[in-house]
């Protein structure tokens, strides 16, 4: 199925803002985004909409689109939403999934010898996330998870890309796919849970170190 204009603007806007090529507190510039992007006036708006709602901007009325930030006070709220979701994902996906999906991660994993850099590690990591969302089937859940998955990797970007390597959040996917593809749910949703939570667990003491830092209040 063809991908149409405003979902490629949306898709390029989002990665821009995760990967921090528009960091937290730029101005987006309509005019200026048609240029970059090639794309007309319509699927901007539309996209720039889609991420206000999801809260990858704010539109302040007389001053203009800004990239938001993430709040330390609702890194908790994001990590409990993804601590419920993204093991149920995992359940459903055990139940649901089939022998090509399984095949597809595994094909992800093995690539993880020839990624050079975290941001590589990282996306093999979301791969892994990703395939595991479409085998649980609920288009829902993928679109939630999707997003919340999004301002993780955003996270990562801003406090952990130059002093924590993905590699083991990666080797992890391991043991996860083989409990996804015997079917153990019980077991894919325990190591998906702790899967979130270790990611949790290092954001939180990054940021911590991040504002205990003397350059913090400079």
């Amino acid at each position: 199925m063809a991908t149409s204009l405003s979902e490629q603007a949306y898709s390029q806007l989002r990665s821009m803002i995760v990967h921090l090529d528009f960091a937290p507190g730029d101005v987006l510039k309509e005019d200026a985004l048609r240029e970059q992007l090639e794309l007309g006036r319509t699927p901007i708006r539309e996209a720039l909409q889609r991420l206000e709602r999801e809260h990858f901007v704010k539109v302040v009325p007389r001053q203009g689109i800004f990239v938001t930030g993430i709040d330390v006070s609702e890194l908790s709220m994001l990590f409990e939403t993804r601590t419920v979701l993204e093991p149920y994902a995992a359940r459903l996906a055990a139940l649901r999934g089939t022998a090509e999906s399984w095949d597809a991660m595994e094909a992800a994993l093995n690539r993880t010898t020839e990624a050079s850099n975290g941001a590589e590690l990282l996306a093999i990591d979301r791969t892994c996330h990703e395939l595991m969302w479409q085998a649980a089937g609920n288009r829902f859940l993928i679109d939630t998870l999707d997003m919340l998955y999004a301002q993780s990797d955003r996270l990562w970007h801003l406090y952990l890309s130059d002093v924590v390597d993905p590699e083991h959040a990666v080797d992890e996917h391991v043991a996860i796919l083989d409990a996804l593809r015997t079917g153990d749910s019980d077991m894919a949703a325990l190591l998906v849970d702790d899967h979130v939570a270790s990611f949790d667990a290092q954001i939180r003491t990054a940021v911590t170190a991040r504002l205990a830092s003397p350059l913090a209040s400079s």
